[in-house]
C-alpha cells in the first residue's frame, strides 16, 4: 500500500540533482508523499524522455508512479539547475559516483560538480543533502565548495548540509522507500535536523526508526551495510564450495544459521558471486577508505577477491564438466531479476570466458533479447539473443541459469531435455532439486548431485 500524507505546515519543496536510479526513485517517491519535487538532470534526452512517460530505468511500479505525479502537476523535471534549486526548502545531490578507475576509491567529480552549480543558484536556507552514496567527508567538502562558490552564504546561517543514504534495493525499491526498515540522517545541527525529520513525516505513521547522527556517521553507515552483506554472501559461497566438498547441503546450512537471531536469514543464498550498482563500488570504496585510514579492512578486501574469483569459477565449472560442449544457453543475464541492471554481473565475466573456450552462447534474458528496446552487451558472432529461454537452449549442449527470473523457476523440464543435445544443467541459483531432475547431468551450488549424475 502507498503511504501518501500531506504535511500540515506549507507545501515543502525539494529539488533532486540527477535522475539515475537514486535520484528518479526518490524524487517520484518524495512526490507521492504529497511534496512538490523538481529532478533535474543535464542530459536533455533524459528529460525530454520523462516529460513524455518514457521511463529510463526499469523498476516495477517506478512507470505509473512517475506519470501519476507528473500528471499531478506534483513532479517534474527539467535541464535547468535553477529549477532544482531556487527556492527549494531541500536539494538533494543524487549523482553518479562510479568507481575510480585507478584505486578503487569513489569517483566524485559529478558530486562536485553539482555542488557548485548547486551554489551559484542556492536561496537561503536551503539543506543540501548528500543522496549519493559517497565517501566520509565528502559533505564537508561540499560545504567548502559552497562557501568557496558563494562568500555571501554562511553555513549553519543561510544553508546546510547533511547526510541521508539510501538504501534501495533494485527491484523493490519502491517498496523500500515507502515501507524502510530505517532513515539514516547525518546532521550538525537542530535545524536541519528538524526539516530533514519533517522530510520524513509521512513515514511516522510506520513507525519508521529515524536514526539520526553525525554527518560522518551517516556517510559510513551505507558503506558499512553494504559491506556487511557483500560479506554474509561471500561467506556462505565458500560455504557451499566446502558442502560440495563433504557432501552436505548448502541450502540446509544456510536455514540452520539464518534462524540464530543474531545471524538472520537473509543473504545467505549461494551463488555465482555478486554484481549491481552498489556492492561491486562500495566495497572497493570502503576499501580504500579503510586503507587511506591506516586501518585496513582485510575482510573486506578478503570479499571482494573472492568474489572476483567466484564469477570466474563459475564459467570453469561449465568448461570443465561439459567439455566438449559447442553451445551453451544462459538463463538471465542482469545481477539479479526485476532489474536491468548490467553493471558487474556474473554474466559480463561467465560469457566472455565461455566465448573464449570456443563456445557458441545462446542467451535469453527477460529485459535483454532479440528485437527488445535495450542495448544488447556481447557484441559477438558468437552470442545469439532469443525471444524465450525454449528457443534459446534449442541445440545446445547445456543451460545455465545465471539470474533468478520468476518465468525460470517453472520451466517444462522434459522439453528442455528433449531440446539440449547434451543434458547438462548449470543451476547457478538453486532454483530446482536434485532429486526432481530426471536424466538431466545436474549441477547446482554447494548440493549433492542429481542421482542421475555419472561423471
Amino acid at each position: 500500500m502507498i503511504i501518501q500524507v500531506f504535511l500540515r505546515s506549507k507545501k515543502m519543496k525539494i529539488g533532486v540533482v540527477g535522475t539515475g536510479y537514486v535520484g528518479l526513485v526518490s524524487g517520484t517517491c518524495f512526490s507521492e508523499f504529497g511534496f512538490d519535487v523538481v529532478c533535474m538532470d543535464k542530459n536533455p534526452r533524459r528529460i525530454e524522455d520523462l516529460n513524455q512517460g518514457i521511463i529510463p530505468i526499469y523498476e516495477p511500479g517506478l512507470d505509473s508512479l512517475v506519470l501519476d505525479n507528473h500528471k499531478k502537476n506534483r513532479l517534474h523535471f527539467s535541464t535547468d539547475i535553477k529549477d532544482a534549486v531556487v527556492e527549494r526548502d531541500i536539494v538533494m545531490i543524487a549523482v553518479g559516483t562510479p568507481t575510480s578507475d585507478n584505486d578503487g576509491a569513489a569517483d566524485l567529480t559529478y558530486v562536485f560538480e553539482a555542488a557548485k552549480d548547486i551554489a551559484k543558484h542556492l536561496t537561503p536556507y536551503t539543506v543540501v543533502v548528500t543522496k549519493s552514496t559517497v565517501p566520509l567527508g565528502t559533505s564537508h567538502k561540499i560545504k567548502e565548495i559552497i562557501e568557496k562558490e558563494r562568500p555571501d552564504l554562511k553555513a549553519g546561517i543561510d544553508f546546510d548540509v547533511a547526510s541521508n543514504p539510501e538504501f534501495l534495493r533494485e527491484g523493490s525499491a519502491i517498496s523500500d522507500f515507502m515501507r524502510p526498515d530505517r532513515v539514516v540522517i547525518g546532521v550538525d545541527n537542530e535545524r536541519s535536523e528538524k526539516i530533514l525529520r519533517q522530510l520524513y513525516r509521512p513515514l511516522y505513521l510506520i513507525e519508521t526508526p529515524i536514526v539520526v547522527t553525525d554527518i560522518k556517521t551517516s556517510e559510513l553507515s551505507k558503506y558499512a551495510s553494504n559491506g556487511f552483506l557483500a560479506v554474509k554472501i561471500g561467506f556462505i559461497n565458500q560455504m557451499a564450495d566446502i558442502c560440495e566438498q563433504a557432501g552436505a547441503n548448502v541450502q540446509d546450512v544456510a536455514k540452520a544459521m539464518g534462524l540464530d537471531g543474531r545471524i538472520g536469514k537473509k543473504f545467505l543464498h549461494a551463488g555465482p558471486g555478486y554484481g549491481g550498482s552498489c556492492f561491486p563500488k562500495d566495497t572497493l570504496a570502503l576499501a580504500k577508505t579503510a586503507k587511506d585510514l591506516g586501518t585496513p579492512s582485510t575482510i573486506i578486501e578478503s570479499v571482494i577477491t573472492s568474489n572476483d574469483h567466484r564469477k570466474s569459477a563459475m564459467a570453469d565449472r561449465i568448461i570443465t564438466h561439459c567439455p566438449n560442449a559447442k553451445k551453451i544457453a544462459i538463463l538471465g543475464i542482469t545481477f539479479k531479476p526485476n532489474t536491468d541492471d548490467l553493471r558487474d554481473a556474473p554474466s559480463l565475466v561467465i560469457v566472455p570466458k565461455l566465448l573464449q573456450h570456443g563456445v557458441d552462447v545462446h542467451i535469453y534474458d527477460p529485459l535483454y533479447y532479440k528485437g527488445c528496446e535495450r542495448t544488447l552487451p556481447f557484441q559477438d558472432s558468437k552470442v545469439s539473443f532469443y525471444q524465450n529461454a525454449y528457443d534459446a537452449i534449442h541445440g545446445c549442449d547445456g543451460v545455465a541459469i545465471l539470474t533468478e527470473w520468476n518465468e525460470f523457476r517453472s520451466l517444462d523440464l522434459p522439453k528442455v531435455q528433449e531440446l539440449l543435445k547434451q543434458k547438462f544443467f548449470f543451476d547457478f541459483r538453486n532454483i530446482y532439486k536434485p532429486d526432481e531432475m530426471g536424466e538431466f547431468y545436474y549441477y547446482s551450488i554447494g548440493r549433492s548431485f542429481s542421482k542421475s549424475h555419472n561423471i
